[in-house]
């Protein structure tokens, strides 16, 4: 089938694959896929995608298989994305893309690991993973002979950029790239890329409840008392009474996943309609996004929020584990900033001068792309005189 074939199927409201702004870099059409499809396959054969199986969501990669990492996060993100997409009659290789690459800027160790090179590049700047994802696939990737990264669309680019919103005070990368590469970052994004951003919100609530219960952080019955979770509960045992216990919680999970997806799909066409939008471009001109919880979801989803922050991304287990982890990040940092002759050759050609801003950055570039696994067994080279550099 053409890429073409599908176009008059989508709302006009949707990105239109023949409409696109391009890339940086212009090339030959693909006539059997679609920009947003060929974006999306050259995302899933990147480095940096195949980086995320050893980056942590929550748990470090040694505490067990069983749970949640970068990759299978960005996967469950992308399945979402693609449902509510269909539904909503929006371009589902965008909307697909855009959830594969959200986390390609994720530094190891997950939120710790962020929080560590931000702070040591406050100086310089600051770190934001959404901007690292960006730089990732605009000049990091390194693939092929006529361009430095991906030379993804306009479209996807946007979405990346503009994951959470639009951006009023862009960080510095974003800025330099808009410079050169104008994304209309004021403005909302797409119908698409504001599918993969609410796809993820969806994917980490109820897939970090389900790792939790896992590794024994809280249980079923705690759980049960929150309202969203609660009630999806009732609705498995109702169902199925005898129903194992091990399968209660992933029943009830897939329950309020469905919910939370209608809800979505309910609300965006309620917007929608009232809006009243003749092209994409208006949707990036409305006064709100128009992919969006409703208030009910928003109250409903609020406690269960609250309650991973307070029982689970707090918990001492996983403060300890955080502790370490940034910890680790800040050695590296500290260690190669001001020692950048201990970088392989051409990162050392990319740092330039010990301490500086350039050397920062590099260095900074060099940690985010490591794996949970790759940074710890840096440090230790680092680190462990008995450890052969």
């Amino acid at each position: 089938m053409p890429p073409s074939a599908g176009l008059a199927q989508i709302a006009p409201w949707a990105v239109r694959s023949d409409q696109s702004r391009g890339r940086l870099h212009p090339e030959a059409a693909d006539l059997s896929r679609s920009p947003y499809a060929r974006d999306r396959d050259r995302i899933i054969h990147s480095t940096a995608f195949r980086r995320l199986q050893y980056k942590t969501q929550v748990f470090i990669y040694h505490e067990g298989d069983a749970f949640r990492t970068r990759l299978t996060h960005s996967l469950e993100v992308a399945q979402i994305a693609r449902a509510i997409a269909r539904r909503l009659r929006l371009d589902e290789d965008l909307a697909e893309g855009l959830a594969l690459a959200h986390d390609l800027g994720h530094p190891p160790f997950g939120h710790a690991g962020e929080e560590a090179l931000n702070g040591a590049m406050k100086p310089f700047g600051g770190f934001d993973h959404n901007a690292q994802s960006l730089k990732a696939v605009t000049h990091l990737e390194s693939r092929y002979g006529a361009f430095q990264g991906l030379n993804l669309t306009w479209e996807t680019l946007e979405g990346l950029a503009k994951h959470n919103g639009p951006l009023r005070r862009p960080s510095p990368y974003i800025a330099a790239y808009d410079a050169r590469h104008p994304l209309d970052l004021s403005s909302h994004a797409s119908a698409e890329a504001q599918v993969a951003a609410i796809a993820d919100d969806i994917a980490y609530n109820n897939h970090d409840l389900d790792d939790g219960l896992r590794a024994g952080l809280f249980s079923l019955d705690e759980a049960e008392q929150l309202p969203l979770f609660g009630e999806a509960l009732a609705d498995a045992r109702r169902g199925q009474p005898d129903m194992a216990a091990d399968r209660l919680a992933p029943e009830a999970i897939r329950r309020v996943i469905n919910r939370m997806v209608g809800d979505v799909v309910d609300e965006a066409t309620r917007r929608i309609a009232a809006l009243a939008p003749k092209s994409v471009d208006e949707i990036r001109a409305a006064a709100r996004p128009v992919v969006a919880f409703s208030p009910a979801m928003l109250a409903l989803n609020a406690p269960l929020r609250e309650f991973l922050w307070n029982r689970m991304y707090r918990h001492w287990r996983v403060n300890r584990t955080s502790q370490k982890s940034k910890r680790v990040v800040q050695i590296l940092f500290s260690l190669l900033h001001g020692g950048p002759q201990m970088l392989p050759p051409e990162w050392q050609v990319r740092a330039g001068e010990a301490g500086s801003a350039q050397c920062a950055h590099a260095v900074c570039d060099w940690i985010a792309g490591m794996t949970d696994r790759f940074a710890l067994e840096e440090n230790r080279r680092l680190t462990d005189p008995d450890v052969p550099g």
